[in-house]
């Protein structure tokens, strides 16, 4: 196996971040191995982390991947690896699979999760770096996003031994700052204010970071350079509301309400959000967003 200074990195392309889009071709159903289930509405069964999905095939592919959510599915439905499983596959452990391999199996299900976590750093920064509000701090975020790829080009120890949390905390401090800047104009556009913080048209608050909206009805709010991140809007009426340019990192969207709701440049909006939410033909997404296809329309 390659040493790390050896080891060549997988291309990062910041317009379209193809490598941090899932391809699970490439893949050796890691998603599927793995990781935990537990039997809610996301899963019909239990299942231990390294203990294959009893709907995994020998090619590594999902023998009930069209029925997924009628058969009790739904949480592989909205899961993201942000392109970590054809890395850990293809990359760090060079195409050498468990099955074939066994002995690369443990090790293999403890990096998946970790190079998981810093695919999804990489999504954020990335995206960061595209706003033209990041330029008085584009250079701490460049190093960053170098930083992060760093420690994603490692052996299997090294990735499985990094210390995420703590890199993610370093990370957060620059995503917070993009936030502020992102949202300043939209913000600096709505000179209403209450009682709880900044509100927009309709009376809606702007400053909601982790609040419990389960349930909320917000039916076309002005939530424009809302700070959303961290909020609990599980079955949230967002209906026909202006989300623009709101930060949702971290957002609970299941079952979300945003038929007709306009999300255009949302700030670290990723796809599993959308996925877990309700939308139409209507719904505004960014570009880097596809539209799921349980959707319904208009």
């Amino acid at each position: 196996m390659a040493s790390e200074r050896d080891r060549v990195a997988l291309p990062l392309l910041e317009d379209d971040r193809a490598a941090l889009r899932a391809d699970c071709g490439s893949c050796f159903g890691l998603c599927c191995v793995a990781l935990t289930f537990s039997a809610s509405s996301d899963f019909p069964v239990n299942k231990d982390a390294g203990k294959p999905c009893t709907n995994l095939q020998a090619d590594f592919r999902c023998g009930i991947h069209r029925d997924l959510r009628d058969k009790g599915y739904r949480g592989c439905t909205v899961y993201d690896c942000f392109g970590a499983g054809q890395r850990v596959s293809q990359g760090t452990f060079e195409g050498r699979d468990w099955r074939r391999d066994p002995a690369t199996a443990r090790q293999m299900f403890e990096v998946f999760p970790v190079m998981r976590q810093l695919h999804e750093l990489l999504w954020y920064l990335t995206e960061a770096l595209s706003f033209p509000q990041t330029r008085p701090i584009a250079a701490d975020l460049e190093r960053a996003l170098a930083e992060t790829e760093r420690l994603a080009t490692g052996t299997p120890d090294a990735v499985a031994g990094t210390d995420v949390a703590g890199h993610r905390q370093n990370v957060n401090l620059l995503l917070l700052r993009t936030s502020e800047l992102v949202r300043a104009e939209h913000l600096g556009q709505d000179r209403g204010r209450g009682k709880g913080g900044k509100r927009g048209k309709g009376g809606a608050k702007k400053d909601r970071r982790g609040a419990d909206l389960i349930g909320a009805r917000l039916r076309g709010a002005d939530l424009k350079g809302a700070d959303l991140r961290g909020s609990y809007l599980i079955g949230a009426d967002l209906s026909d509301a202006d989300l623009r340019a709101a930060d949702l990192i971290g957002a609970d969207l299941r079952d979300t309400d945003l038929r007709g709701a306009d999300l255009t440049g949302a700030l670290f909006l990723t796809q599993s959000q959308v996925n877990a939410a309700k939308g139409d033909d209507r719904t505004k997404l960014s570009g880097s967003l596809n539209r799921p296809g349980h959707w319904s329309q208009a």
